[in-house]
């Protein structure tokens, strides 16, 4: 449809100039309220008043400015049924084609901890009207929603004066979404205020945050599932791979996706000052290490268990060298994930056209400018399964010796490094290490004593003097049977089970130390 009036009012001022600039270029009439008929102004940009169209000022302290049927009826008129453009011309009212909108900050508001009468005030009343009438008109108007849209209708309306249907009708779909999702996150504040005041407990709506499609993807877990990834806005504070750019290498799967989010979160998990490497295989860490250099780091990872890292993913807390970049390059890897590629790593890797390479700049911040997000949502067929995360950080001025050996210095340190990495690990979990890298890991049994076992196997003779870590309690004496039959030095595990006198007491008796975390670090 041909574009000759828009209304531009939105809360984000990102790319707004830009796009006003070259609407008014073609000669497109532009109205605006408030703040942003101000900025534009400002600008040089002529603006025509919304409260001039409606002959009615702004009122109750901004509250009501574009509820008006001069301006709902310019938005919803159909072009094609002649009632309509009867109706609208007998009232004196001009048509409006593209409406540019973009909503309080409501949620900005909620993260702030602004207070309760505040935070209604950054409810929107008039924007997600005038988004979901054009929305429904989208036959006829474009809507806009996000700013990165706005290069796409500017260049559609430079070409042609029009915006094309198919836009139209993907910015229709987007439009009702970001309404959606706004009004969803007004309800589970309200609910989660509600069950605060009463302690109720959750909320009756997740208040699920907005996503929108960042790529298709080649296919899912299988050659035969159909994937996407879609990413959630407003972006986390905490890094992860949404925020992440492919510097080389193939598209991304599925797979990719969640095997580099897995490592991600371990490497959050353990990366300090120390240069870190985390290697991921089927979203189980298969080796982990922290050391003086990147390059040895990850050297330490690798060879923690060579034959599980060949294609596996690969986390790292600093910016890749030339020197990290020809370690990396011995082995064949899906996926690299840094802060950064310095250009002579770059060079380095280069021939490896398949390797991805994933550049996300907020690794390098510091952990404490990382507000992770407080909550996690799993889908199962027929609904969602939502949890508080597990961030709970290892403390070992917390664990109790439950043990007549205490453990060595050199072994808390071993055991803390342990703990964390058995976090990411699928349950029943078990991690043997030494001081800051892994040597074994066992993980996904159906019992405890196999994931035991598992762990030995890997680690060979390197389970002599190891530190275990087990994600949940031993619930009989054979599980640290075997770890000593492996050489397992000491044991960190949260304890709880009916038989733990047994546990400690087999401990006792084959000369191993252990602590109890009083923690569980389930992962299915």
């Amino acid at each position: 449809m041909s574009v000759s009036r828009a209304l531009l009012s939105v809360s984000d001022k990102a790319g707004i100039v830009e796009l006003a600039r070259g609407l008014a270029s073609l000669g497109i009439e532009i109205l605006s309220t408030g703040g942003t008929a101000d900025l534009l102004t400002k600008e040089g940009i002529a603006v025509r008043a919304v409260q001039d169209v409606t002959g009615v000022k702004e009122m109750l302290g901004g509250r009501v400015k574009t509820l008006h049927p001069k301006i709902h009826g310019a938005i919803l008129a159909r072009r094609d049924v002649s009632s309509d453009q009867a109706e609208v011309k007998a009232q004196g009212i001009e048509l409006i084609d593209l409406v540019v909108v973009n909503l309080y900050p409501f949620r900005t508001a909620v993260e702030k901890g602004l207070p309760h009468d505040e935070v209604i005030e950054n409810i929107d009343i008039g924007g997600p009207s005038m988004i979901r009438s054009a929305a429904k008109n989208a036959d006829h108007v474009t809507v806009l929603v996000d700013p990165a849209d706005y290069k796409t209708v500017l260049a559609e309306l430079q070409q042609k004066r029009e915006v094309h249907v198919s836009t139209r009708r993907r910015l229709q779909a987007r439009a009702f979404a970001h309404t959606a999702a706004y009004d969803a996150a007004i309800a589970s504040w309200l609910a989660q205020e509600i069950s605060q005041s009463e302690g109720e407990g959750w909320p009756d709506a997740p208040g699920l945050p907005e996503y929108r499609l960042e790529q298709g993807l080649r296919y899912g877990e299988n050659p035969h599932q159909r994937a996407a990834f879609y990413a959630s806005t407003p972006a986390p504070q905490e890094p992860t791979l949404a925020g992440a750019k492919q510097l080389q290498g193939k598209e991304l799967s599925y797979n990719n996706l969640l095997d580099g989010a897995a490592a991600l979160e371990a490497l959050k998990d353990l990366c300090g000052g120390s240069a870190t490497a985390v290697i991921v295989k089927h979203t189980n860490p298969c080796g982990a290490a922290r050391a003086g250099s990147l390059q040895e780091a990850y050297r330490k990872a690798r060879d923690a268990d060579p034959v599980s890292a060949f294609g596996g993913i690969v986390a790292l807390s600093h910016p890749v060298d030339a020197a990290s970049a020809a370690v990396l390059a011995e082995t064949f890897l899906e996926a690299v994930i840094a802060p950064g590629f310095e250009p002579p790593a770059l060079e380095v890797l280069r021939p490896k056209k398949a390797l991805r390479l994933m550049e996300l700049p907020r690794l390098a911040d510091a952990r404490a400018s990382w507000k992770p997000e407080a909550h996690e949502l799993r889908s199962i067929p027929g609904g969602l399964l939502m949890q508080t995360r597990d961030l709970l950080r290892a403390d070992p001025q917390k664990w109790r010796v439950v043990t007549r050996r205490q453990p060595s210095p050199e072994e808390m340190e071993a055991l803390q490094f342990a703990w964390i990495v058995v976090k990411h690990l699928k349950s029943n979990a078990i991690a043997l290490a030494h001081k800051d890298v892994t040597v074994g890991m066992g993980m996904g049994q159906t019992n405890r004593v196999d994931s035991v076992r598992l762990a030995a196997q890997r680690a060979g003779e390197r389970a002599k003097g190891s530190a275990l870590g087990s994600d949940a309690f031993f619930p009989f004496p054979d599980g640290i049977e075997e770890a000593a039959r492996a050489g397992v030095a000491a044991v960190a595990q949260p304890g709880g089970s009916v038989r733990d006198a047994e546990v400690i007491a087999a401990a006792d008796a084959l000369g191993i130390a252990m602590v109890f975390t009083d923690a569980r670090h389930f992962r299915h």
